[in-house]
């Protein structure tokens, strides 16, 4: 009798823990983690339509790019967090080397992103596409003398070049794509050349180098595209002024093309919800969702399918970009720092 009623009780029990558990996993796929360094009006709507679709619940913790990879890196393996989006592809390589990414399988994934938009072990993507560009003044400096980033290391140009630092990411990654194209030998001579070329220390962001062509203080200088269109749609005159004085090239037209980097996401190694943070990526590569992760912040879509809706960045005009896959931009890095630092680019 005692066996029988043993017997009865643990299969009440299993029943029980059953459905704890299946409640748990249905609890664990409606909700999402994410930890974004991203922190722009449209992305609002990006995540609001993410759980209208899905039902999932998105909560999120935003803080600069650098100090959220190191909170995962001392979270570990308690860390509560799903997806990680962040910028540039140094920053993501640098994530991964740390261990903090779980590998994705997803036929999405491969279908909708361009494979120079995936690295080869599918540990992190990129959903858009930022480009490096050349800005000079218009009053000091001819354009056809600066169409490739080589002519930024040409002696006619001397005392005119302006950049923010070369320990900076976006710069780092810039150079790894050099050494990609050229070899580590001829990044190297046109990164001194570079040096030889500048009109003060590198200082300040993006923005100051354009502002400081504009002024005159420089005649030629290196940024991503967006501060540029920044400055182009700003409510205020003395902005848009700055980029009227400032023209924008696109590098490298007859070579590789200009270089690209990226916004990107990745599923996190621990990740207490890995089903809903597969979907998040999955819907990051959706047409809708596209048009709002690019608009955020004056990017290019990656899908081909997506339609360009910002009528700034869309009045810029096509331009060949480089088609590097965003991995190279990475597994660079230290040799591009290693340069950097033997030429003096500071």
């Amino acid at each position: 009798m005692q066996h029988i009623v043993l017997y009865r009780y643990l299969i009440i029990a299993s029943t029980l823990l059953a459905g704890a558990s299946s409640h748990t996993a249905s609890a664990q796929d409606k909700a999402l983690n994410l930890y974004s360094s991203r922190h722009y009006q449209t992305d609002e709507a990006l995540y609001a339509n993410f759980t209208k679709h899905t039902g999932i619940k998105l909560n999120r913790i935003e803080a600069g790019e650098d100090p959220l990879i190191e909170r995962l890196k001392n979270e570990a393996a308690a860390s509560p967090a799903d997806v990680l989006v962040t910028v540039d592809a140094g920053r993501l390589w640098r994530a991964e080397q740390l261990g903090l990414f779980a590998p994705v399988a997803s036929k999405v994934l491969e279908s909708r992103l361009p494979a120079n938009m995936r690295v080869p072990n599918n540990q992190w993507f990129g959903f858009s596409a930022r480009a490096r560009v050349i800005v000079y003044n218009k009053a000091m400096v001819n354009a056809a003398d600066v169409q490739n980033y080589e002519d930024l290391a040409n002696p006619k140009l001397k005392g005119k070049v302006c950049t923010r630092s070369g320990s900076h990411v976006y710069n780092l990654s810039l150079m790894s794509a050099l050494i990609e194209h050229w070899g580590e030998k001829q990044a190297e001579e046109w990164a001194r050349g570079v040096v030889a070329n500048m009109a003060r220390a590198p200082k300040g962001g993006d923005t100051d180098q354009i502002r400081a062509v504009a002024a005159g203080e420089c005649g030629v200088a290196i940024s991503n595209s967006y501060y540029y269109v920044r400055l182009m749609k700003s409510d205020k005159a003395q902005d848009r002024q700055v980029a009227e004085k400032a023209g924008l090239i696109w590098p490298n037209q007859k070579s590789f093309g200009t270089h690209m980097n990226i916004s990107g996401a990745a599923v996190l190694k621990h990740a207490p919800n890995k089903a809903a943070a597969v979907k998040f990526l999955e819907y990051l590569a959706s047409d809708e969702a596209q048009s709002y992760f690019a608009e955020g912040n004056d990017e290019w879509p990656v899908v081909k399918s997506a339609p360009l809706n910002n009528k700034a960045l869309a009045s810029l005009g096509n331009f060949k970009m480089d088609t590097l896959n965003i991995g190279a931009l990475g597994k660079n890095q230290p040799g591009a720092q290693k340069i950097f630092d033997r030429v003096g680019y500071k």
